[in-house]
């Protein structure tokens, strides 16, 4: 449509990404250029743009205030997270009938560059709900003297983006209920439902493995289902309104009386849908995996396990399973490493030291009848001898040796046992003070 000499006047983003469509986060610059085409020679008081990304709730409610008296009450909040102004042409005079500083126009197609940075703080994801958005837009006016001004508004799209790699979105998520149908004075066996999936994380186009068992003690035909429900929370003057959503389900076989069924791993794919909004004072945006049990004529019995979807998805090196710990070590598992659960005991003294080496080693034994005597031949005999006996088991000893004085102590009685079995020597009645000078130097 041709306005006066203007025949076009278009935005195009600088896309950063391969798509072309604009999409950006907090901290990114967003530029591009506005676009004017005309057939003739026009003058132009000012071009300018304006950026502006907020979020806004908005929903009525109608009250009676008596029998004949009704009212209708408006609950509206907003949220700014940025506002950015520029002028590409011109001035912001806004006297018309100044001729000075119109800026002149030839036919043809001129673009104009604008760029802004939005800020660095999380910014809410763009979001189109029942009773509330997020929006972020840039608007082109342009102003000519004694004409009504040009406008066009187009918005892009922001990602506050969420990292489903994240300890907490890599945990499990699991539950288990039950559930006894009461009909007057007559009860059935009770309903119970298990249910687990691998993590709470998610992003769009992924696949839910659910791993459930349900049990029918009851007298009725049951149905187990699963299903994905969207729930947007909207905040305005201390209310709170909420809208609950399908976004995808399943069914499984009906289970008749004193069946069980079980689901190893049921895939239930998750279709496109906004990222979870979590940091939005007015609107927040949360999902959660429904399993029930469908029961005829009474309540369902239903297990809520909770869902954040994400936007970046999970690295392809890392672990699929539910926890951090079975992350590692299945990461541990693939660099060829492993943890023991419990340390290996250490080989016997049989398996190192052969009997041959053992009787090479032993020097023989001659009897004496002197202490000094036995110190020379069978006392040397010994320690060679006590050098290959395997050490007692760890559970008979739990003596930890602090001082040199309990290491000596220890070795005299030995000696003195061996000398006591191998000669009849008892030291204990012949003790000296001159052997045990001699055995504690």
């Amino acid at each position: 449509m041709v306005l006066g000499k203007v025949k076009s006047l278009t935005i195009s983003f600088d896309c950063l990404n391969d798509s072309n469509v604009p999409v950006y986060s907090s901290g990114d610059t967003v530029s591009g250029r506005v676009n004017l085409e005309v057939t003739g020679e026009i003058r132009v008081k000012s071009l300018k743009i304006h950026a502006r990304g907020h979020a806004k709730v908005r929903w009525t409610e109608s009250r009676n205030a008596g029998s004949n008296t009704a009212y209708t009450q408006n609950y509206t909040e907003e949220v700014e997270y940025f506002n950015h102004k520029d002028i590409l042409i011109g001035h912001e005079r806004d006297d018309d009938n100044s001729e000075e500083g119109f800026n002149t126009i030839h036919s043809g197609r001129h673009e104009y560059a604008f760029s802004f940075e939005l800020p660095q703080t999380p910014l809410a994801t763009s979001f189109e709900g029942r009773h509330g958005s997020v929006r972020y837009w840039v608007k082109a006016e342009l102003h000519r003297p004694w004409l009504l001004p040009v406008k066009l508004k187009k918005e892009f799209t922001v990602f506050e983006h969420i990292d489903i790699n994240t300890p907490s979105l890599l945990s499990p998520q699991a539950g288990t209920k039950e559930k006894t149908l009461c009909c007057w004075f007559c009860t059935s066996g009770p309903i119970s439902l298990s249910a687990k999936i691998e993590r709470k994380g998610y992003t769009p186009g992924e696949s839910i493995q659910i791993f459930a068992e349900i049990e029918n003690c009851s007298s009725r035909m049951v149905v187990p289902k699963a299903a994905i429900y969207q729930t947007q929370a909207f905040y305005a003057k201390g209310k709170m309104k909420e809208v609950k959503q399908l976004v995808a389900n399943l069914r499984g076989e009906s289970l008749s009386s004193g069946k069980t069924e079980t689901w190893n791993g049921k895939l239930l794919k998750i279709p496109p849908v906004s990222p979870s909004i979590l940091d939005c004072s007015i609107i927040r945006v949360e999902y959660s995996l429904m399993v029930y049990v469908d029961i005829p004529g009474a309540m369902d019995l239903f297990l809520n396990l909770p869902l954040v979807i994400g936007t970046i998805p999970l690295h392809p090196f890392g672990s699929r399973t539910s926890s951090v710990s079975s992350q590692c070590s299945m990461n541990m598992n693939w660099l060829g490493l492993s943890l023991p659960e419990r340390p290996e005991a250490p080989p016997s003294y049989a398996e190192v030291v052969t009997e041959e080496q053992r009787r090479n080693n032993l020097a023989p034994v001659s009897a004496c009848d002197d202490f000094e005597r036995a110190l020379q031949g069978p006392l040397f005999a010994y320690i060679q001898e006590f050098r290959f006996l395997p050490p007692p088991l760890y559970s008979e000893v739990s003596i930890k040796p602090s001082s040199t004085k309990w290491a000596v102590t220890l070795l005299v009685n030995s000696i003195a046992d061996f000398l006591k079995t191998q000669l009849g020597f008892d030291y204990h009645k012949r003790k000296t003070n001159n052997f045990e000078q001699q055995i504690k130097s």
